[in-house]
């Protein structure tokens, strides 16, 4: 089998939807990292209380900032790297791929091209 063409909104939705979910756990990493730091900063000197507060707002703004942003650029890189495979697929000859049917899938239908 050789694979000629990808789906361009097929790989960007797939690849913005990966992008995304990494993104909520990198941003939930990162504003758990944030309050954390802005919790020790307000302990160390209680006059700075305002740094939990500031650690709070970064750490929240992570969980929503970040999947949009990874999610967007997972969008436009898949939508973008499909649409350029497709272009030297066309000079190239496209990629070889070798399929071996799974016991516990039935067996994938004859294609003709």
């Amino acid at each position: 089998m050789i694979l000629k063409k990808i789906g361009v909104l097929s790989l960007a939705r797939m690849l913005g939807g990966l992008y995304a979910a990494m993104g909520l756990i990198i941003g939930f990493i990162f504003s758990l990292a944030a309050l954390i730091g802005g919790f020790a900063a307000s302990m160390a000197n209680s006059e700075e209380a305002a740094g939990a507060v500031i650690g709070l707002l970064i750490g929240v703004g992570a969980i929503v900032f970040m999947p949009i942003m990874y999610g967007l650029m997972g969008f436009l890189g898949g939508g973008l790297m499909a649409f350029v495979l497709n272009l030297m697929a066309g000079v190239l000859g496209g990629i070889e791929m070798t399929f071996v049917n799974s016991p516990a899938l039935p067996p994938a239908p004859a294609v003709n091209p």
